[in-house]
């Protein structure tokens, strides 16, 4: 089944242009969404693989924009019985520039994260730049919240982390697919692929895709405090 959030985010892109009359951005929101498109369904392989799903402010066009520090109806972590946490447990987790991504397995040895292959996508490899990445990043706060789209984890990150995330992502969307795109890696194993379409500001991103209620608040009580 496909993410239900590929075809109408594609959708809604196009007809953004072909309601401007095609103006002077449209080339360029056409070929966002194309792009959205295709890291959508890399993301798809990924969850059917295994791996976790991480969402980012991904888009931010004229008319048409995920703002990156949006009003969020957000329900707090819920911390496990008989205790309140301790943030110093937290998960920590990296976020890694993709240099790129090819449809083989990962040779041994090689610093590449593989994909595995399901029964209709081939095997693939993920090779990141760990010098120009954020490593031990750990949430200030992880909630869980409802959208639209379902079940997701808010997460802020530290100010310092915050500035990094800024520079990051500043750097990451004025460069072509696959090389606007982050590699989210929490204990040592690539969870998601994600493409960033404008820089993310505000230390502000969010987890999502196949989660329940359950799942997100235990993920956020992970990211957010640890048990």
């Amino acid at each position: 089944m496909n993410d239900p959030t590929e075809h109408p985010l594609h959708h809604a892109l196009h007809a953004h242009v072909q309601e401007s009359g095609g103006d002077a951005a449209g080339p360029y929101l056409v070929s966002l969404a194309d792009d959205a498109l295709r890291v959508a369904r890399r993301r798809q392989r990924l969850a059917r693989s295994g791996a976790g799903v991480f969402a980012a402010a991904v888009l931010a066009t004229a008319g048409v924009a995920v703002a990156d520090g949006a009003t969020l109806h957000a329900h707090p972590f819920r911390p496990s019985v008989g205790g309140t946490g301790n943030a110093e447990k937290a998960t920590r987790f990296s976020l890694l520039p993709v240099t790129s991504v090819k449809e083989q397995t990962c040779a041994p040895g090689s610093d590449g994260y593989p994909v595995r292959a399901t029964a209709t996508s081939p095997a693939s490899c993920v090779q990141i730049d760990p010098a120009k990445g954020m490593t031990s990043i750990r949430a200030v706060s992880a909630k869980a919240h409802h959208s639209a789209g379902g079940w997701e984890v808010d997460l802020t990150l530290s100010p310092a982390d915050r500035t990094h995330l800024a520079d990051l992502t500043s750097a990451l969307a004025k460069a072509p697919v696959p090389r606007n795109e982050v590699a989210v890696v929490i204990d040592g194993e690539l969870q998601d692929v994600t493409y960033i379409a404008a820089p993310l500001t505000k230390g502000h991103f969010a987890i999502a895709g196949g989660l329940t209620s359950e799942t997100a608040h235990n993920l956020a009580l992970r990211l957010g405090t640890g048990e």
